[in-house]
């Protein structure tokens, strides 16, 4: 952590690290190698998660009256360089919540590991669905930068401390209507090892996206106002789970009594199944143009 800290540039203002009971006492470490004024280490007594120490250096940010607030790892994955970048569509007024995009050229993605390209592909799918922000190319990446208004309007507490925290808090952004901007970069990458288990991926992140993608299309098709989407989405739904029920009913009681089914039943359950994909693919298309285009923050 020591070397990316050493070379974050005089852009800054305020440098947090939060050592979250750090086995290796990286927060002393620090303390003694690292002589810039500008740093802050925040010790935690117990171990919070990901999410956790990123909360904590959000909440001292705003305590301290920082205005952009920029989350970077401290495992070398990414360029302090790039912060110009990070927070220049935050600078301009054009978006309230910035991520860094690992996929933008051919040549950064095939620096990345194999397994983590599929991992990232899988998971970046899923949070699109449930996250709303279609346009995010790189969803799980953890290089951001926030203004300060997109973050006073989320509720902290309320956000995952674990490795979900990424994608939770994009679900939330979204709810607040806060724009979000990829920016280009370059990732680096170690021998260092993710401490993500398999587990997480295959059943505990599945779950946590299909809880939020089904509180944000309460929240913004029913709760909030109601529109196109709003009747497309149940009728596809039903039209569809319809046509799937009685085709398969059809085929299987015709096959019981050795007749073939009839054309009046497949034509049916046909036509249930086509109009049903037709109105959920145009309430997708709906849900796409209905990401937040206007910021939260005064340009």
């Amino acid at each position: 952590m020591a070397h990316v800290i050493e070379r974050i540039g005089p852009e800054v203002h305020s440098i947090y690290a939060i050592d979250d009971d750090c086995p290796e006492q990286t927060g002393l470490f620090l303390k003694e190698v690292i002589k810039d004024p500008r740093l802050s280490i925040i010790f935690h007594e117990n171990n919070q998660g990901v999410g956790g120490a990123v909360i904590t250096g959000y909440k001292r940010a705003l305590d301290d009256g920082m205005d952009i607030i920029v989350k970077i790892d401290g495992d070398g994955q990414m360029h302090p360089e790039l912060i110009p970048q990070m927070i220049s569509p935050i600078l301009r007024g054009r978006a309230d919540y910035v991520k860094g995009n690992r996929f933008d050229s051919l040549e950064s993605l095939a620096a990345m590991p194999k397994l983590r390209i599929v991992g990232n592909a899988a998971l970046s799918i899923l949070t699109k669905f449930s996250t709303g922000y279609w346009s995010v190319t790189d969803p799980t990446n953890g290089f951001t930068a926030i203004h300060k208004t997109a973050l006073q309007s989320l509720n902290l507490a309320k956000i995952r401390k674990s490795y979900f925290f990424e994608s939770d808090i994009l679900f939330r952004l979204n709810l607040a209507n806060c724009v979000v901007h990829d920016v280009p970069m370059e990732a680096v990458y170690g021998e260092e090892k993710s401490n993500m288990r398999l587990s997480r991926i295959l059943i505990e992140f599945p779950m946590r996206h299909f809880v939020n993608f089904s509180k944000r299309i309460f929240y913004r098709y029913y709760l909030r106002e109601w529109s196109v989407g709003t009747f497309e989405l149940p009728i596809g739904i039903t039209l569809l789970g319809f046509g799937i029920v009685f085709g398969l009913n059809s085929y299987f009681s015709a096959s019981q009594a050795g007749i073939a089914t009839s054309a009046g039943q497949a034509t049916t359950s046909a036509l249930a199944i086509i109009l049903g994909m037709q109105l959920l693919l145009s309430f997708l298309s709906f849900d796409v143009n209905a990401e937040p285009q206007v910021p939260r923050q005064a340009p």
